[in-house]
C-alpha cells in the first residue's frame, strides 16, 4: 500500500462527508439549542424573541432583561462551541480515506478527524445556534458561539476577540461593531497560531466570518445610517 499523503484542501469536505457527519451533526444540534429563548422563560416569562431587537443572543438579553441574564446567555452559548470543539477533539479517532487519483491508481489519505474536523465541528455549532431547527431554522448571530469554539481551539485566538471586542465597545457602545472585528481579527490569528489543524483552521476562520457578517447585515445598515443600538456596558 502506497505511504499516506499529506490531505490536500480538496479532499477535506469528501473526508468531512464520508466520516466526520457524527460530529458534525453532534455540533449542529448543540448549536442550536435556543438558551435565550430558555432562560427568557424560564426566569423572566418573557420571549426574548418579542423583546428589544428580538435577537436571542447575549447582547439583547443585556438589554431587554439585564446583566445577569446577559452574561448566562453568554456563557451559556460559549459553552456550546467549546464542547462541541472538545467532544470532537476527545472522540475523533484517525480513519484512512482511499481517492482515486489521475491513471485510477489509489492513492491512501491519513487524514484524523482531530486535525480536520475539530473546527468544523465548532463551525456547526455555530450554524446551529444561527439557524436553530427548534426555532424555524432561525438563531442568533452566533458571536458567542464562535468566542466558545475558537477559545477551545487557540487561547491566543479567544484572548484576541476579548480585547478586540472590549476595546471597540467600552469606547463606542457598538457591540455589534466589536463582534465583527474581533471575529475578522481571531479568525486570523486563529489561522496563524493554529496550524495543527491545518487547512481546517482557514474554513472555520472564513465560513464563520462569512456568516456572521450575513447575521449582522442589518446591524450594519444602522451602523451606516447613524441608528444603531448602543451597549453600555459600564453603566449602572
Amino acid at each position: 500500500m502506497p505511504a499516506a499523503a499529506e490531505p490536500s484542501g480538496w479532499t477535506l469536505p469528501l473526508f468531512w462527508i464520508a466520516w466526520g457527519w457524527p460530529y458534525i451533526l453532534f455540533g449542529f444540534l448543540l448549536g442550536s439549542i435556543p438558551f435565550g429563548v430558555i432562560i427568557g422563560r424560564l426566569f423572566f416569562k418573557t420571549d426574548i424573541r418579542a423583546a428589544g431587537s428580538g435577537n436571542i443572543g447575549a447582547a439583547n438579553a443585556l438589554r431587554t432583561l439585564g446583566k445577569t441574564a446577559g452574561a448566562a446567555i453568554l456563557l451559556l452559548d460559549a459553552f456550546k462551541g467549546v464542547v462541541a470543539v472538545a467532544v470532537t477533539a476527545r472522540l475523533a479517532l484517525p480513519i484512512p480515506i482511499y481517492i482515486l487519483v489521475a491513471g485510477g491508481h489509489p492513492l491512501a489519505i491519513d487524514a484524523p478527524p482531530p486535525w480536520s474536523l475539530v473546527p468544523m465541528a465548532g463551525l456547526a455549532a455555530i450554524l446551529g445556534h444561527c439557524y436553530s431547527p427548534w426555532l424555524g431554522f432561525k438563531g442568533g448571530k452566533g458571536v458567542a458561539t464562535f468566542l466558545g469554539a475558537c477559545s477551545a481551539l487557540s487561547w491566543e485566538s479567544g484572548l484576541t476577540f476579548v480585547a478586540v471586542w472590549l476595546a471597540v465597545v467600552l469606547p463606542t457602545g457598538f457591540s455589534s461593531l466589536g463582534s465583527l472585528l474581533a471575529t475578522a481579527l481571531a479568525g486570523l490569528i486563529l489561522i496563524v497560531v493554529g496550524k495543527n489543524y491545518g487547512d481546517s483552521t482557514i474554513y472555520f476562520a472564513f465560513w464563520s466570518l462569512a456568516v456572521i457578517v450575513w447575521k449582522h447585515r442589518e446591524n450594519l445598515a444602522r451602523l451606516r445610517d447613524g441608528t444603531e443600538n448602543r451597549t453600555l456596558l459600564l453603566k449602572r
